[in-house]
Protein backbone atom coordinates (compact mmCIF):
# COMPACT_ATOMS: atom_id res chain seq x y z
CA UNK A 1 0.00 0.00 0.00
CA UNK A 2 1.30 3.39 -0.21
CA UNK A 3 1.07 5.74 3.10
CA UNK A 4 0.87 9.13 1.53
CA UNK A 5 0.25 10.11 4.73
CA UNK A 6 4.17 10.66 5.06
CA UNK A 7 4.17 13.96 3.67
CA UNK A 8 0.36 14.96 5.26
CA UNK A 9 -0.62 15.58 8.40
CA UNK A 10 -2.16 12.36 9.66
CA UNK A 11 -5.35 13.91 11.16
CA UNK A 12 -5.84 16.04 7.73
CA UNK A 13 -5.75 13.30 5.44
CA UNK A 14 -8.26 11.31 7.90
CA UNK A 15 -10.84 14.06 7.69
CA UNK A 16 -11.04 14.04 3.77
CA UNK A 17 -13.69 12.32 1.50
CA UNK A 18 -12.55 9.48 -0.41
CA UNK A 19 -12.53 10.99 -3.47
CA UNK A 20 -10.33 13.97 -1.93
CA UNK A 21 -7.90 10.96 -0.90
CA UNK A 22 -7.82 9.37 -3.87
CA UNK A 23 -6.74 12.98 -5.15
CA UNK A 24 -3.73 12.65 -2.85
CA UNK A 25 -2.54 9.22 -3.61
CA UNK A 26 -3.15 9.60 -7.36
CA UNK A 27 -1.44 13.42 -7.21
CA UNK A 28 1.40 12.29 -4.26
CA UNK A 29 3.97 13.62 -6.32
CA UNK A 30 2.85 16.68 -7.76
CA UNK A 31 2.49 20.17 -6.08
CA UNK A 32 -0.77 22.65 -7.31
CA UNK A 33 0.43 26.38 -7.75
CA UNK A 34 -2.33 29.11 -8.80
CA UNK A 35 -1.33 31.75 -11.23
CA UNK A 36 -1.88 34.99 -12.15
CA UNK A 37 -1.36 35.93 -15.84
CA UNK A 38 -2.07 39.17 -17.56
CA UNK A 39 -0.99 41.16 -20.18
CA UNK A 40 0.88 44.29 -20.17
CA UNK A 41 1.01 47.48 -21.96
CA UNK A 42 3.54 45.95 -24.72
CA UNK A 43 1.39 43.22 -25.12
CA UNK A 44 3.80 40.71 -23.12
CA UNK A 45 1.95 38.24 -21.06
CA UNK A 46 3.35 38.40 -17.03
CA UNK A 47 2.91 35.73 -14.48
CA UNK A 48 2.95 35.59 -10.95
CA UNK A 49 2.30 33.06 -8.73
CA UNK A 50 1.06 34.63 -5.40
CA UNK A 51 2.18 31.62 -3.34
CA UNK A 52 5.35 31.90 -3.88
CA UNK A 53 7.20 35.21 -2.95
CA UNK A 54 9.26 36.78 -6.12
CA UNK A 55 7.80 33.77 -7.94
CA UNK A 56 7.15 35.88 -11.44
CA UNK A 57 7.37 34.88 -15.20
CA UNK A 58 6.73 36.72 -18.62
CA UNK A 59 6.39 35.40 -22.25
CA UNK A 60 5.63 36.82 -25.45
CA UNK A 61 2.76 34.31 -25.77
CA UNK A 62 0.48 32.71 -23.44
CA UNK A 63 1.81 29.27 -23.91
CA UNK A 64 5.40 30.64 -23.37
CA UNK A 65 4.23 32.55 -20.21
CA UNK A 66 2.64 29.08 -18.75
CA UNK A 67 6.04 27.31 -19.88
CA UNK A 68 8.28 30.41 -17.98
CA UNK A 69 6.18 30.09 -14.16
CA UNK A 70 6.19 26.54 -14.08
CA UNK A 71 10.19 26.99 -14.85
CA UNK A 72 10.15 30.03 -12.27
CA UNK A 73 8.29 27.45 -9.62
CA UNK A 74 10.42 24.60 -10.08
CA UNK A 75 13.50 27.65 -9.44
CA UNK A 76 12.00 28.86 -6.73
CA UNK A 77 11.41 25.28 -5.00
CA UNK A 78 14.73 24.41 -5.50
CA UNK A 79 15.87 26.97 -3.84
CA UNK A 80 13.38 26.25 -1.13
CA UNK A 81 15.31 22.93 -0.72
CA UNK A 82 18.00 24.32 0.50
CA UNK A 83 16.78 27.92 2.44
CA UNK A 84 14.35 27.50 5.14
CA UNK A 85 13.55 30.86 5.83
CA UNK A 86 12.54 30.90 2.18
CA UNK A 87 10.65 27.72 1.87
CA UNK A 88 8.94 28.75 5.04
CA UNK A 89 7.47 31.60 3.29
CA UNK A 90 6.01 29.38 0.81
CA UNK A 91 1.95 28.62 1.00
CA UNK A 92 2.19 24.55 0.32
CA UNK A 93 -1.66 24.43 1.14
CA UNK A 94 -2.47 26.76 -1.60
CA UNK A 95 -4.02 24.01 -3.72
CA UNK A 96 -6.41 22.76 -0.72
CA UNK A 97 -7.10 26.26 1.47
CA UNK A 98 -6.84 28.74 -1.08
CA UNK A 99 -10.00 29.32 -3.22
CA UNK A 100 -9.77 31.50 -6.60
CA UNK A 101 -13.32 33.35 -5.96
CA UNK A 102 -13.71 35.57 -9.36
CA UNK A 103 -11.85 37.31 -12.30
CA UNK A 104 -14.49 40.66 -12.88
CA UNK A 105 -14.17 43.61 -14.60
CA UNK A 106 -15.45 46.63 -13.66
CA UNK A 107 -16.83 49.52 -15.61
CA UNK A 108 -17.28 52.71 -13.94
CA UNK A 109 -17.93 55.74 -15.93
CA UNK A 110 -15.07 58.24 -16.85
CA UNK A 111 -14.94 61.21 -14.06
Amino acid sequence: TIDVRRNLNISLFENLTISDKIVCIVMKDFLNFKVIITRDEDGVYVASCPAIPGCHSQGDTLEDAEKNIKEAIKLCLKVAKEDRQYRDLIDFGQDKYSDFISLTNITIPQP
